[in-house]
């Protein structure tokens, strides 16, 4: 018997913080087809603020790949909020993953494996894990540390 992505979720134990409200002229998600795209995603903590700073300044690696974990679930409470269920994700097919960081940081894959460690406890290694890339950026909106993207297709 397979567990679905939703049970699993349910047994990490984790929370989901509130969906985020888009702060432009965007959709934070689409669906084309059997494909879900999601626009890029900040790291929203469980009371709604996001977390701050700059990897390879105020943040360490580790501190970076916490919050790209954050980014992560924040877009599972995307998914959840507007298609009622994890179980409607078959997999994922890509995450663009852009760290807030100094000129000198070159751990981004690394950073970004915070979201797609996540992904993968979710929907599994076959499902779980798509193609990726992992770029630094001089700034992000907000002054958010992590921001991603991604596309799934759906059941």
């Amino acid at each position: 018997m397979t567990t679905s992505a939703q049970d699993r979720f349910i047994k990490l134990g984790l929370t989901l913080p509130p969906a985020p409200k888009p702060l432009g002229i965007y959709k934070p998600y689409l669906i084309d087809g059997k494909y879900l795209y999601l626009s890029g995603h900040g790291p929203v903590q469980n009371d709604g603020s996001l977390i701050i700073g700059r990897v390879g300044d105020d943040m360490d690696k580790d501190q970076g790949k916490l919050a790209a974990r954050q980014v992560g679930l924040t877009m599972l409470s995307t998914i959840v909020t507007n298609l009622g269920s994890l179980n409607s994700i078959k997999r994922v097919i890509k995450v663009l993953g852009m760290v807030g960081c100094t000129p000198d940081f070159g751990s981004h894959p690394y950073v970004i494996n915070g979201c797609s460690e996540l992904f993968e406890s979710v929907w599994g290694a076959e499902n779980g894990i798509g193609v990726r890339s992992a770029v630094g950026m001089g700034s992000l909106p907000d002054h958010i540390p992590v921001e991603i993207e991604a596309l799934f297709e759906l059941v």
